[in-house]
Formats: structure tokens, sequence, C-alpha cells
């Protein structure tokens, strides 16, 4: 039988060890743990910035607590007798392997034949530490929003994100799946 305190903190450890397992493996996938420009910075404004996926937070951090809140619900719906801990935990595990593959070569080379990321080289080990955190944040703000305020806040950011840098999750979900010229045209009008 596990020690009490292994019982009572099960989900920390659990959500501990997903971070470090993907830390991992995005390092053996190539990935620097921060920017080349030996800068380490919290958070970059410019989605179209070289320094953009290379530190903490950057607009697209905004997509990934999107994650959270789709998460949540979706967990919660599919998993209804499971404790938010357990959700929390599965969440945290499909970001983490999203992250993995995102910054795997055929993906980073998907983004830059198929999107207006023309630029894009993967994210570092720091930004996606931030993307996960992200990703626990929007988990957090769901489970006290509810299921219209969580809806309401996912639209307010997607519209948010299409106004400010047009591109969103919705957008980034097409365009990396079914790319429509017109919209990569109208993307990289800055």
């Amino acid at each position: 039988m596990p020690p009490p305190w292994i019982k009572k903190h099960w989900a920390a450890l659990a959500v501990t060890a997903i971070v470090l397992v993907t830390t991992l493996v995005v390092r053996l996938e190539g990935r620097l743990w921060f920017c080349k420009c030996g800068e380490l910075l919290f958070v970059i404004a410019s989605a179209w910035s070289s320094h953009t996926s290379q530190h903490l937070f950057d607009p697209y951090s905004l997509t990934h607590v999107q994650h959270g809140l789709v998460f949540y619900w979706a967990l919660h719906w599919l998993l209804p007798r499971t404790s938010w801990q357990t959700r929390l935990v599965a969440a945290t595990a499909i970001e983490a392997a999203w992250e993995m593959v995102e910054n795997s070569p055929f993906v980073i080379d998907r983004y830059r034949t198929a999107t207006a990321s023309l630029d894009y080289t993967g994210d570092t080990v720091v930004n996606v530490l931030g993307d996960l955190l992200s990703c626990v944040i929007g988990f957090a703000i769901a489970k006290r929003l509810g299921w219209r305020g969580s809806l309401a806040l996912f639209v307010v950011v997607e519209a948010s994100l299409l106004a400010l840098i047009r591109d969103s999750l919705l957008m980034n979900v097409l365009q990396l799946f079914y790319p429509v010229e017109w919209l990569k045209q109208w993307q990289m009008r800055r």
C-alpha cells in the first residue's frame, strides 16, 4: 500500500511525471531549452515575431487555455464519475501528447507548408511548459466558470485572437488539417 502522502498528492505527482516525460521527449526531439537568442522572457506579445514559441508565453498560449476549457468539459462528459483531479491528469496527458506531436519534424513541416506559420521551427522546452501550464489554467477556469461561462470565454478568446493576430485555435486546426489558401493569404496580411 502506498504511503498516505502519495495517496493524498497522487494527482500532483502524476502531473509532475507527465511534465518531466514531456520535457525529456521534446528535448530528444531536438527542442532547445529556451530561445537561441540567449534571453529568457516571460511573455512575447507578437504572434509574428521570431520569438513566438521560444519563451514562456506568447499569444498562442491563449489557445492552450482554450484546450483546457475544452478538455475540462469533454472529460466531464466522457468520465462523469471520476474526480476532477483524475480529469486534470487526463487533460494534462492529452495536452502533453499534443506538445510532443506538435514538435515532431512532420508536424513542424506541416505548419510551415500548410499554415501562415512559414518560419515555425518548433517550441522551446520553456514554451512547451508554458503551454502545459496554460492548459491547466484553462481547465481550472472551466471548473470555476461552468459550461456557459466556459463557452463564452472560448468564443471571446477565439474572436479576440482573430481580430488581433488573424489566427485562433479553430483557424489553426482548420489550416493544419484542411488548408484554405485564401485564409492563409488573409492571415499573412499583417
